[in-house]
């Protein structure tokens, strides 16, 4: 069984002003995470703008990124909606010395659920790597189905869900259908504390980006069913992970890390920087908060 640890960032991707990949931003930016207190990262996958990045692109910041955490777990986001790509990517991955992958519900092409079972056994049965799956319904239109999940998970290299459909009944549903062992992680930083409390196994955090010290010690007493103490990290965390979400993911989060001093350049087109109004917004709320301590520029209210 794979040992990935209980809190992952799915990191950002770092830009140049001109809008190439910053290598060596990137190295340094994991290295911080990890120092931070992440167990591993996932990188190119959603939150780091996976889809506008080439293939040249994204096994650099595989080498890279592995090269900077040393023991700690790097996860290549290599699942996409063509099963054929999928595999080569993720044998590419492999290559490179990734630690796991993972592998996002096909968007655009809406497989049905047999669909959804024969692409993820495909890229599971084409490399040794241990694979997580992705189900982010607000993202891709078919929802992972509890009983599809079942017959994934007795897959050997299966070993996790990312769970981000933001729903209680999928939740209980996933948990439920999951063996021993199968490591579910919420997919968003606010369904955390529920889905931990129902048997989940950690996160793949946005947030860790920016604290995650203090994510770690919710999930940590999550995990030792200190269910009061992770309550009052949740509550005290929560309007910090809202406004990570205002805007799509992961714009607020880049801008957030260039208010704190760590600059990493605007998010590739289609997505963008955060207008001035947004950047108030979120100002105001970053000024209630102390962050991890790579982050240079602590904000103090006025």
């Amino acid at each position: 069984m794979a040992h990935f640890g209980r809190l992952l960032t799915a990191m950002i991707t770092p830009f140049t002003e001109d809008g190439a990949v910053d290598f060596a931003k990137a190295a340094e930016l994991a290295k911080n995470l990890v120092d931070s207190g992440n167990d591993g990262l996932i990188v190119t996958g959603t939150t780091g703008e996976g889809p506008t990045l080439t293939e040249d692109e994204k096994l650099e910041l595989y080498l890279v990124t592995k090269r900077a955490v040393g023991s700690a777990s790097i996860i290549a986001g290599t699942g996409n909606y063509n099963t054929a790509e999928s595999i080569h990517l993720t044998r590419e991955a492999e290559r490179c010395g990734v630690d796991g992958a993972l592998l996002v519900v096909p968007y655009y092409n809406n497989p049905p659920q047999e669909g959804l079972y024969q692409h993820f056994k495909a890229i599971a049965e084409a490399t040794s790597l241990p694979c997580i799956l992705y189900n982010v319904p607000p993202r891709a239109p078919r929802n992972l189905e509890a009983s599809t999940l079942k017959r994934l998970a007795e897959i050997d290299n299966i070993v996790g869900l990312k769970e981000a459909s933001g729903k209680l009944e999928q939740f209980n549903a996933v948990v439920a259908a999951a063996p021993d062992g199968f490591l579910i992680y919420s997919g968003n930083d606010s369904d955390t504390f529920t889905l931990m409390s129902l048997g989940g196994y950690g996160v793949i955090s946005v947030s860790a980006h920016l604290v995650a010290g203090q994510t770690r010690r919710m999930v940590e007493a999550l995990a030792r069913g200190e269910r009061e103490e992770a309550r009052e990290l949740h509550l005290k965390l929560l309007p910090l992970v809202e406004a990570l979400f205002w805007q799509p993911n992961p714009m607020p989060v880049k801008a957030a890390l260039n208010e704190l001093g760590f600059k990493i350049g605007k998010p590739r087109l289609p997505l963008v920087d955060l207008n001035d109004a947004e950047k108030a917004r979120l100002r105001a709320v970053l000024q209630q908060y102390e962050f991890d301590p790579y982050l240079s520029k602590q904000l103090v209210a006025a």
